[in-house]
């Protein structure tokens, strides 16, 4: 995508833009001829005012003056409801392609890889989605549109100058470069000040977006001095930029009044010298024809200049828009298998993987986990656990190796397919601001409230879902911010419970809660592993004693195998691990 500052206009970009009107060619066209007949109308003012001056008013004609009078009212009239349809189905215009834009942009970041979110904003992203829209909107309710509007115009009424006094249409136009070159300066000048002011408004956006979202480590670390102190010096930038656009228009507008004023005073001495000498026909409705007309010839041109501000920044933001349109981080989706049932059997063959080139996370990790079985990986902190998680999900591709499933590399199956017979529990639940069935449902319509319900008494939480206000029906608020960490886990259980997953990962699923909502955990895990493929991850070996098998990892690699009592008589890593903890707890 061009991100050349200073190129005022990108054809190129436009034209992709322009593309999003398609559907709506009829609403185009019709927008398109109110703009003509808008540009007629405002000749036929001033041609009207010079007749009923010249034709009506000098030979006393009171039947022409009242038929002049009423033709003036009518065009005037059908000015108005021109403008006012191009006023409202240019902004409709405007609304539908961004609604079309944002839709795309939305589900074209949906399907981004985990990667892609790890090393953008959120800031950012979600200025792109919202407030950058409106720019693009803003180019056909206030850019595009108007400006063609106003060049037509100027183009009739340059027309209509030339055909009524060319003398007077030259001193008029001799002016007309002066306001062109300004014009063009001050829209270079703007398109570098809009780069700026909308970099600005994102990195204003994210800072501000985060420092929300972790605004329980700012005070817990009295940091509120600090953080003001850097959104002062950010918010100074930001209004540095925006006043640099305040100045452009500040130079720029006074002087094209100027120009317009220089003109109307030349008209007048010039066509008041002609009749004062006699060298043409007294003819004063000219006079007033051609001022009305220059102020038609003007006021467009400037307009013209205001509103390419409006275009450009709307160019500017469909620039960055694009650019995230035209990312290719996603996860290549060309699998054709779409299972209703799967065993759940899972085998990582010498897998390597790597976030950063280079940097091996994983370095050659193969292991088999039969339907049914209950795994636990282990190990320190950077060992690799999570990332085999992220890897049997396809939140990334592995370097080499093999992942498969029921005896079926990964990428075989369509994504959809593959994850819908996987269920996740985070050690990091997020929650939606909606109410707990929602959360656990995630409006998935084959999932009812009954089903909740009997889930929940199930796997034991029932009782602490109703003894909250509303039950089922209470809202958590934005990131479940109304539960405790413990609390939420439980519904992050039964979320998972309910979409009936054949393979189930848990992790880091019991750290950081109380000893009551642990044990409630502990029931929870037991009857959502009973019969169903289970990875658990944890750093408390205290609750992987009753898995299946036990895989040790250490720097990416699988170290030990086996189950709990087979690996203490080992003595080895997974002892050492064990009996630290152990001592830990003993002294804690």
């Amino acid at each position: 995508m061009n991100k050349d500052s200073g190129k005022a206009f990108d054809y190129k970009l436009f034209k992709r833009l322009m593309a999003y009107t398609r559907p709506y060619r009829l609403t185009f066209f019709g927008v398109a001829l109110a703009a003509v007949l808008i540009s007629g109308f405002a000749v036929l003012t001033p041609l009207i005012v010079s007749e009923i001056i010249d034709g009506a008013v000098k030979t006393s004609d009171s039947d022409r003056l009242l038929f002049l009078t009423t033709a003036m009212a009518v065009v005037l009239v059908l000015q108005v409801v021109s403008q006012l349809l191009f006023n409202y189905y240019a902004n409709w215009l405007g609304e539908s392609v961004i609604k079309d834009v944002r839709i795309r942009l939305f589900q074209h970041m949906l399907s981004f890889k985990k990667s892609y979110f790890d090393n953008s904003s959120i800031g950012v992203l979600v200025t792109r989605a919202v407030a950058d829209m409106q720019r693009i909107g803003e180019i056909f309710s206030e850019g595009f549109f108007v400006i063609v509007a106003d060049l037509l115009k100027m183009l009739v009424v340059a027309i209509a100058m030339i055909f009524i006094n060319w003398k007077l249409a030259l001193i008029v136009f001799a002016l007309l470069p002066v306001i062109i070159y300004a014009t063009r300066l001050f829209q270079k000048a703007m398109k570098t000040a809009f780069i700026d002011v909308r970099a600005q408004v994102a990195f204003l956006n994210s800072f501000v977006q985060e420092r929300l979202t972790g605004m329980k480590i700012v005070q817990l670390f009295t940091r509120e001095q600090i953080e003001s102190e850097k959104f002062r010096v950010i918010n100074k930038k930001h209004q540095d930029a925006w006043l640099k656009t305040v100045w452009y228009n500040s130079f720029f507008f006074p002087v094209a009044d100027i120009v317009s004023s220089i003109t109307v005073g030349l008209i007048v001495w010039y066509g008041g010298l002609l009749n004062v000498t006699g060298i043409e026909v007294d003819e004063y409705g000219t006079i007033f024809a051609f001022i009305m007309l220059s102020s038609e010839l003007f006021r467009p041109l400037r307009q013209i200049a205001d509103k390419f501000n409006t275009l450009q920044m709307g160019m500017v933001a469909a620039n960055r828009v694009f650019n995230i349109l035209d990312t290719d981080s996603h996860i290549q989706d060309l699998g054709t298998l779409d299972k209703e049932d799967i065993k759940g059997d899972i085998d990582f063959s010498n897998v390597r993987f790597s976030y950063l080139k280079d940097e091996e996370v994983l370095k050659g990790v193969s292991f088999t986990v039969k339907q049914g079985q209950t795994i636990a990986i282990v190990g320190a902190t950077g060992a690799g656990k999570s990332t085999i998680i992220n890897l049997l999900n396809r939140f990334y591709e592995i370097d080499s190796g093999a992942i498969l499933v029921d005896g079926i590399d990964i990428r075989e199956y369509k994504l959809t397919s593959l994850r819908k017979h996987i269920a996740v529990v985070l050690q990091d639940v997020f929650l939606f601001a909606d109410t707990i069935a929602n959360n656990i449902s995630l409006k998935n319509i084959e999932i009812t409230t009954a089903t909740i319900e009997d889930a929940a008494r199930q796997i034991g939480v029932h009782e602490f879902i109703s003894s909250l206000p509303g039950g089922y029906q209470y809202n958590v608020k934005e990131r479940g911010t109304m539960l405790s960490s413990g609390q939420r886990q439980l519904i992050a259980f039964l979320r998972a419970y309910v979409s009936n997953p054949s393979i189930l990962i848990l992790d880091e699923a019991t750290s950081s809660v109380d000893t009551y909502t642990e044990q409630l955990i502990q029931q929870a895990t037991e009857k959502i592993t009973e019969g169903r493929t289970s990875i658990i991850i944890a750093h408390r070996l205290a609750t992987v004693k009753k898995a299946d098998k036990i895989l040790v990892m250490d720097a990416g690699k699988i170290v030990e195998t086996g189950t709990h009592k087979q690996l203490l008589k080992k003595g080895g890593y997974y002892s050492d691990l064990y009996e630290a903890q152990f001592l830990v707890e003993e002294v804690a």
